[in-house]
């Protein structure tokens, strides 16, 4: 008989990639995946610019991302922008959240980013090994605790922000203008920087200086003004 974490190793072994800005996260992660039969871990990282450019070129299977890199200070969920870029890029990628905050804004934008499962980092050892192989499936996992409260609200509108005046807008740059019309595409900041020919740390920085003078909190918030913003000019003849 065996327990309901145990499962027969698979002929190909689960590829793992890990991205934590503590050292000594990753090496207990990687120790704890690697002593199972059928996962090995092709690479890690510390910060998101190495993951985004390691994972691409390690194809694996799973990626393990902290959500808040930077730590508790931290004010942005930047593992939660690596998951958004790596599913625009590679959308067989399972992304797994791994946080030590229970955090729902957090949750909801990872589950918004196309992320397959979110833990918490207090989670059991075994838990862990059978949340990668779980999402490696193909299939969907969320810490149930959190699971409730994140329904709740995915099924309940977004807040809409009201639309600025016209002479609020005029505290945009026209390149944050330009930013911002991108950002109601929904393309991520790596793909806005392609397409205007800046450094992905610039569109960051001009993201939130866009957020700020838009009196928003979330990027989903300025989409949506960019869209309202975009519907008369749809609407106007040639």
């Amino acid at each position: 008989m065996t327990d309901g974490h145990s499962t027969a190793p698979s002929a190909t072994p689960v590829r793992v990639f890990l991205l934590d800005d503590h050292e000594v996260v990753r090496r207990g992660v990687r120790d704890l995946l690697e002593a199972e039969p059928d996962i090995v871990v092709v690479g890690e990282a510390a910060d998101a610019r190495e993951a985004l450019a390691r994972i691409p070129a390690t194809r694996p299977d799973v990626a393990v991302l902290d959500v808040r890199l930077g730590g508790a200070t931290g004010g942005d969920h930047e593992g939660v922008e690596v998951c958004r870029e790596l599913r625009a890029q590679m959308p067989e990628l399972a992304c797994l959240m791994l946080t030590s905050f229970d955090d729902d804004e957090a949750l909801f934008d990872a589950i918004m980013a196309g992320a397959a499962g979110y833990v918490l980092k207090q989670i059991g050892g075994s838990d862990l090994v059978a949340a990668v192989r779980t999402v490696a499936t193909g299939r969907s996992l969320l810490d149930p605790r959190m699971t409730s409260r994140v329904m709740d609200r995915i099924r309940g509108p977004e807040p809409v922000p009201e639309t600025p005046a016209p002479g609020e807008l005029d505290r945009l740059s026209p390149r944050e203008l330009e930013i911002l019309d991108l950002i109601g595409l929904g393309l991520t900041n790596r793909q806005i920087g392609e397409r205007l020919f800046l450094a992905e740390k610039t569109v960051k920085n001009r993201v939130s200086s866009i957020l700020g003078k838009l009196g928003v909190g979330r990027r989903i918030q300025a989409a949506m003004i960019a869209e309202r913003l975009r519907e008369p000019q749809q609407g106007n003849p040639p």
